[in-house]
């Protein structure tokens, strides 16, 4: 998977359920997506936390998302802040914030050195101990789309490619099936956890979870299930 900033609980489901998870960290940079942004509760809905990059960088054809710079110096204290007013008053806030409050003091220039570097700390948060983690920039393979993600597969030795539901409309399967790698797909149905802003809302950073739920957060990665290929529901 991409690396992306905060990621919401989905995505440490699947790391938990993984032998190695590769960050995807040399294919093209998607100015729209979660590579540098993630939503937060806010009294009155969802709000998004955006870092700034440069953007002749970002916006360049091609450009890998492990080339992207963040911009300015600002961002950092006003994401701080805004996650301190947000959930101040959640239970468990005070036992992530001197982590937080270093993390937001020094954050590396280079994008995907933040957003990666944070994954890590969160699964550790999570319990999450039995995974590998890689990047594919480490493997130097080629190719596109399915193609590509085969080539991954094959350098680490991979015989099964456990993928989130998004990519059924262009996950080239008969491919991966020919090259001998099985192929399970998540299916994200997460229990609801207390809130400080209703109405519910899952499609948040696992941070909101965290902050909530603190060491009991890794009970509530759970019932999503992983469904083989030949057994979809």
């Amino acid at each position: 998977m991409q690396p992306s900033y905060i990621p919401w609980r989905g995505s440490f489901d699947l790391i938990s359920r993984v032998d190695l998870f590769v960050f995807y960290d040399d294919v093209q940079y998607d100015r729209r997506g979660w590579r540098n942004r993630n939503r937060v509760k806010t009294p009155s809905g969802t709000e998004w936390l955006t870092i700034p990059v440069h953007a002749r960088g970002a916006q360049r054809e091609g450009t890998p998302i492990l080339a992207v710079e963040t911009a300015g110096s600002d961002w950092a204290r006003e994401h701080l802040d805004t996650l301190t007013r947000l959930y101040r008053q959640a239970p468990h806030f005070e036992q992530y914030r001197p982590w937080l409050e270093r993390v937001y003091a020094a954050p590396p220039p280079l994008l995907a050195e933040l957003t990666i570097g944070l994954t890590l700390d969160l699964a550790g948060f999570l319990g999450i101990s039995g995974t590998r983690f890689l990047r594919s920039s480490e493997l130097g393979v080629s190719g596109t789309k399915t193609e590509r993600l085969v080539r991954v597969l094959q350098a680490v030795g991979a015989t099964q490619y456990v993928s989130g539901p998004a990519a059924r409309s262009y996950l080239d399967e008969p491919m991966l099936a020919a090259h001998g790698i099985g192929l399970e797909w998540m299916r994200y149905d997460y229990p609801e956890y207390p809130q400080l802003y209703p109405p519910f809302d899952p499609h948040v950073t696992v941070l909101d979870l965290l902050f909530m739920t603190g060491d009991a957060a890794r009970d509530y990665l759970r019932p999503a299930r992983v469904d083989g290929v030949g057994s979809i529901r």
